[in-house]
């Protein structure tokens, strides 16, 4: 879907407290853009080596992971069938769900359709896994369906398991003061609707994250300094007390990123409460319980910014793929070479994307590194050969600190940060960064899909 809405960007406030692009910065945010797009392509070229195996491929899922992994092995293995599994038939560019939620975007934006990044020789079976069964080779579908594969791409994503938070279930999001962007584009629309009633009526503003495992760590960062920037933008935030409630003594696992961003909250005035996992809430009474090291403890709250504890979807979680022990087990993460993506039970599964249990990698960032490497080892694994391909467990988040304003933090495994761009700074707040984030990054996304990564 098209927006005609005018995007905002760094640099000139409008009336309404959003910042609108000089001509420079739009023309720079397309020629990033455009550069970023070619750089995917030429780098899919040199890894676009056919193979003339006839096997039978299917992936689970259709989302960022698995529409990758469907161009690539479509464009890579000519003469193979491939079958994607997913009932799903808009596709969502969940990066840009933080910028929904705090009204840079609407909801359009965000929005598409899942065939339109099909590739035309993939089947697509318009239904959901209801059983794994890796041991006979096969699927079976919500329509009852079962389907036999030789190799399987598990790219499921992951399961926002809200009713593990006593007295939440999605449809409370957009009232009683429950935002969360997480769950889709109307929720974060929505999520927008109430940070403007917060803007103007003020109080007690509540931001955190689960103990979890989840997707886009950097998410509830953002979420917590575009909400304090609204408030700055619009001369209003004298008139709230924000608190940041972290899972752990973190606010992010990079040791330097963690220390810019505390001196950021502390600078902008969002205390942190440590070690505070969200464990009820009273959406009638506007009150929300947390999980300490010394109990429980209760808060009033005017907007609270939900995130739920996240886990496999339930098709996985009953089935044999998962953790069968370790810290992914609890949640039946996909249990894959954190190198190679190789399921280390069945040599003919590769995981992709969120559902992965692996010490990083739940952003699209990650699947853009991750999906080349399964494509490329599936293959070797067809034609027996040894496995040539790696992922270093590279993530990409860039943390927004204002409409206008971010950083573009990039990290491996071992928490190295690893920079794509020797001119941006990845502990600076810079409005190039910003660029990147809201124009930049949803047409490098759109490449991907296509299986230019």
């Amino acid at each position: 879907m098209r927006n005609d809405r005018p995007d905002h960007n760094a640099s000139k406030q409008t009336e309404s407290g959003s910042v609108a692009p000089t001509r420079r910065q739009a023309l720079l945010g397309l020629a990033a853009a455009g550069a970023a797009s070619g750089f995917a392509l030429n780098a899919s070229r040199e890894a676009n080596a056919q193979s003339a195996a006839q096997a039978h491929v299917v992936i689970a899922g259709a989302g960022a992971g698995g529409l990758t992994a469907a161009s690539q092995l479509s464009r890579r293995m000519p003469n193979a069938r491939i079958t994607i599994i997913d009932r799903q038939e808009r596709h969502y560019f969940q990066p840009g769900y933080t910028l929904v939620g705090s009204g840079v975007w609407n909801e359009g934006q965000v929005i598409d359709s899942t065939e339109r990044f099909l590739p035309r020789n993939v089947d697509w079976v318009r239904a959901d896994i209801a059983e794994f069964d890796p041991d006979g080779d096969r699927v079976v579908t919500s329509t009852g369906q079962e389907i036999a594969y030789d190799y399987l791409v598990v790219a499921t994503g992951l399961h926002l398991d809200y009713e593990a938070v006593e007295g939440m279930e999605r449809s409370l999001i957009g009232s009683h003061g429950i935002a969360s962007i997480y769950a889709g584009p109307a929720e974060a629309a929505a999520s927008w609707e109430l940070m403007e009633a917060f803007i103007e009526n003020g109080g007690q503003g509540h931001f955190g994250r689960p103990a979890s495992e989840m997707k886009c760590a950097g998410a509830p960062l953002k979420f917590a300094l575009l909400t304090e920037d609204r408030l700055t933008t619009r001369g209003r935030r004298s008139g709230a007390e924000l608190h940041y409630h972290a899972h752990n003594q973190g606010l992010f696992a990079v040791p330097p990123v963690n220390d810019k961003v505390k001196q950021i909250f502390d600078d902008r005035g969002i205390a942190a409460r440590w070690e505070h996992v969200i464990h009820a809430i009273d959406p009638g009474s506007k009150r929300v319980t947390y999980r300490t090291p010394d109990g429980l403890t209760e808060f009033d709250y005017d907007f609270i910014h939900l995130i739920p504890p996240m886990r496999a979807p339930d098709a996985v979680v009953d089935s044999p793929l998962g953790w069968q022990d370790g810290p992914y087990a609890a949640d039946s993460w996909l249990e894959v070479d954190m190198y190679t993506m190789q399921h280390r039970r069945y040599a003919n599964i590769f995981g992709i994307g969120d559902i992965n249990g692996v010490p990083k990698g739940k952003t699209a960032a990650s699947v853009k590194w991750q999906a080349p490497v399964a494509v490329a080892n599936l293959i070797d694994v067809i034609e027996g050969r040894e496995m040539s391909a790696r992922y270093n467990g590279y993530t990409s988040c860039p943390l927004v600190t204002r409409v206008g304003t971010a950083m573009l933090v990039e990290f491996d495994y071992d928490d190295n940060l690893t920079p794509s761009f020797p001119f941006i700074d990845p502990l600076t707040e810079s409005w190039i960064s910003w660029v990147i984030e809201e124009k930049a990054l949803k047409p490098t996304y759109h490449a991907m899909l296509r299986g230019y990564a």
